[in-house]
């Protein structure tokens, strides 16, 4: 699953370094319409007087007005620049799966110069990795401290903050909440990936590994909140700005780094330093994610054929990049959202994630035996954990897992992108792309039953 993941994650760092590009200008490209990519119906978001543009356009023809203003008030009627830049600039959107279109070339050099950028972040080993590490994870918190502190002083934040932390119980009862959740949560704690256990493999064996695992859950689940409060801020005074509720303009995935956060900055005095700001802070956040994966991935599999590895390890990691570019190359296509939805919905999280999560805690708590595992971080921290870990190795972590994952399955829904449903054969590919991760557990059981003699276990 690492290995999807690698692919796709690091296409939401070329989009970010393309939009970091796009804001080195005096004007935002994304603010004005009248630009090659936009479409008769563009409209700005700020500045729009409707009533001024109605009475320039029918002056005192009564039925134009009607019509007119029938059609300006109708959001449906008309895009925003922000959007259009996006679809029309940036992927040059194609109309669904079927049609990928032509690679979109400014994205697939900023993809290219991404991964030199993970490349030279490990090639030396973990050693290296652990010394940029120290720019990478510590400068983007002085990013989202400046960012939040210009956030919170603007006017309407305090509406966009109120609706980040006023949950709506509602929402429990869709499965893609709580799937959603359970993914985020994996995903920022590096489980199920490889990563954690590749780069503890580095460890002293009394290394308090349990301290240390406290000490990064709590800044990580820290810094979530936290990053929460920066861009809700801005989205509160967006919405503002809009006259609109802050739940219309909130958005999710993609659409609220590439989306909701571009159109809040137009607002902003300097716009174009607070859009810089925020799309590098994404790309040092991102490049973390992605080179901590990637060590996890290259340290397996040098570890399983240390032999012939170890002595080229920067060479294999090389091309480990250059295949991994090359894979995702579809991804920087013109249809290259749709198949990057396969990947981020079916490969590298959701119900896989899930899946495989489940059958960890199972392996570790049952199979080997949580009182085991409980013996032996005694012996490698010196005192025994609090035993609420061992419930939740045992019963909760489990529970959760097979829940979300039978809660999902019975509100099952074809996956779609906006409006556009995909078709059979595309929801086809991405199970087999799941299925690649999930079958390994089965069948690595399976080949290990048939290699095991018996007699010798009895």
């Amino acid at each position: 699953m690492s290995v999807w993941l690698n692919i796709y994650y690091i296409v939401i760092l070329a989009w970010g370094l393309y939009y970091f590009y796009s804001s080195l200008t005096p004007n935002l490209p994304w603010g004005t319409c009248g630009n090659w990519w936009n479409t008769n119906r563009c409209r700005p978001e700020y500045g729009f007087d409707i009533a001024a543009n109605i009475s320039a356009a029918c002056g005192t023809n009564s039925t134009c007005f009607s019509l007119m203003n029938a059609t300006l008030r109708d959001p449906k009627s008309y895009t925003s620049p922000v959007k259009e830049f996006w679809e029309n600039n940036a992927l040059q959107i194609t109309d669904g799966l079927h049609d990928i279109g032509e690679v979109r070339w400014p994205l697939a050099f900023t993809l290219l110069i991404v991964w030199v950028m993970c490349y030279f972040c490990i090639w030396k080993g973990v050693k290296w990795t652990g010394k940029v590490v120290y720019f990478t994870a510590l400068f983007p918190y002085v990013l989202l401290i400046i960012l939040l502190i210009r956030g919170i002083t603007l006017p309407g934040a305090i509406d966009g903050i109120k609706f980040y932390i006023t949950p709506n119980m509602s929402r429990l009862g869709d499965s893609t909440v709580w799937l959603d959740a359970v993914s985020q949560i994996f995903f920022s704690y590096g489980l199920g990936l490889g990563s954690l256990v590749a780069l503890g493999s580095y460890n002293r064996y009394h290394n308090n590994v349990y301290k240390h695992a406290l000490i990064v859950s709590c800044i990580n689940s820290g810094t979530s909140m936290f990053s929460g409060f920066v861009v809700f801020s801005v989205v509160g005074f967006m919405a503002q700005a809009q006259s609109k509720p802050v739940s219309e303009v909130a958005a999710s995935g993609p659409g609220l780094a590439f989306l909701v956060y571009p159109s809040a900055v137009l607002q902003l005095p300097g716009a174009p330093f607070w859009s810089a700001l925020f799309f590098i802070m994404l790309l040092f956040v991102g490049l973390d994610s992605q080179f901590c994966t990637m060590e996890g991935f290259i340290t397996a599999v040098v570890d399983e054929w240390p032999r012939y590895l170890r002595p080229h390890k920067e060479l294999f990691i090389a091309v480990v990049c250059i295949l991994s570019y090359l894979v995702a190359i579809p991804i920087v296509c013109q249809g290259g959202m749709y198949v990057f939805k396969l990947f981020d919905y079916y490969a590298a999280s959701g119900i896989c994630l899930l899946f495989l999560i489940f059958f960890e805690c199972i392996a570790i708590s049952w199979a080997y035996g949580a009182n085991k595992f409980y013996e032996n971080l005694k012996d490698m921290v010196g005192y025994y954990p609090c035993p609420w870990w061992k419930w939740c190795w045992i019963v909760f972590c489990p529970a959760i897992c097979f829940g979300v994952f039978c809660f999902s399955l019975i509100q099952y829904n074809r996956l779609t992108y906006l409006t556009y449903e995909y078709p059979w054969w595309g929801e086809l590919v991405g199970w087999m792309m799941g299925l690649s991760s999930m079958l390994c557990i089965p069948g690595y059981m399976i080949y290990k039953w048939t290699q095991t003699d018996r007699k010798s276990v009895v």
